[in-house]
C-alpha cells in the first residue's frame, strides 16, 4: 500500500471515522446496486470515498462484510422512516395508510435499496444470515404492523384472523414491484409507469388494496 494511499485525507477520516465510515457504505451501496456483489470493485468505492483501500479493509473485512453492512444500513434506513411515522398512536385506518403510502414513496425514491434486494435474493439471502442485526430490524417492521392490527381488530375496523408477516409481504409487494418491474412493464404495455400522474394513481391503489385487503366490508 502507498504513502499516498494511505494518508489520502487524513484529518476528516481520523476526525470524523462515523462519518467516513457511512461515507463509504453510502458509496459501496451505489456500487452493489449498479454491478452486483461480484461485479463491484474496491478500488472504484476507495476512489469515490474519503477512505483508503486499506481503511476500508480496516473497517469491514473484506467486500463480503462491505456488502452485509450495505444492506444493513439500506434495511436499518427504511426502518427508521416508519418509526418516525408513529403509526401506533394513530386511528388503525389512518395508521395502514400512511404506512402503505410511507413505504410506496420511500421504495420509488430509493432505488438502489431495490436492486440491492434483489441482488440479495439472487444470491438466495445467504448473506443476510451472516447479520444478526438485519433480523432484529426487521423484526420491528413486523411488530409494528402487528401493533396496529391487533388495535384495529379490537376496535372491531379490521378482519380478525390475518398474519402481520403476511400484511407486510403484501405491503412490499405492490411496493417494490413499483420499482422492480417499472421499465419492463413501461416497455413491453407502451404506458410510462414511471411518470407522476401514473405513480400517483398507483400509490392511491396500493393504498387502497391494502386497505380492502384489512378493513370489515362496512369501512370499505
Amino acid at each position: 500500500m502507498s504513502t499516498t494511499e494511505d494518508t489520502k485525507r487524513p484529518g476528516r477520516r481520523q476526525q470524523d471515522p462515523e462519518g467516513t465510515r457511512r461515507n463509504i457504505i453510502e458509496v459501496a451501496s451505489n456500487e452493489f446496486a449498479l454491478n452486483g456483489l461480484a461485479g463491484a470493485r474496491i478500488d472504484e468505492i476507495a476512489e469515490k470515498t474519503r477512505a483508503s483501500k486499506r481503511m476500508i479493509y480496516y473497517y469491514f473485512g473484506d467486500k463480503e462484510g462491505l456488502y452485509v453492512s450495505a444492506l444493513e444500513n439500506a434495511y436499518r434506513v427504511v426502518r427508521e422512516g416508519e418509526a418516525e411515522l408513529d403509526i401506533e398512536s394513530l386511528p388503525p385506518l389512518e395508521g395502514l395508510r400512511r404506512l402503505v403510502g410511507f413505504t410506496f414513496d420511500h421504495h420509488s425514491e430509493h432505488e438502489d435499496f431495490i436492486r440491492m434486494v434483489m441482488i440479495e435474493n439472487i444470491h438466495s439471502g445467504r448473506y443476510m444470515e451472516r447479520s444478526p442485526a438485519l433480523r432484529a430490524v426487521n423484526e420491528a417492521a413486523i411488530a409494528r404492523i402487528g401493533s396496529i392490527y391487533t388495535k384495529g381488530v379490537a376496535e372491531g375496523v379490521f378482519r380478525d384472523g390475518l398474519d402481520p408477516l403476511e400484511i407486510h409481504w403484501q405491503i412490499s409487494a405492490l411496493c417494490f414491484f413499483n420499482v422492480s418491474n417499472r421499465a419492463t412493464f413501461s416497455h413491453l404495455f407502451g404506458r410510462d409507469m414511471g411518470s407522476a400522474q401514473n405513480q400517483a394513481t398507483l400509490r392511491q391503489n396500493a393504498i387502497d388494496m391494502v386497505f380492502r385487503y384489512l378493513a370489515k366490508p362496512e369501512y370499505i
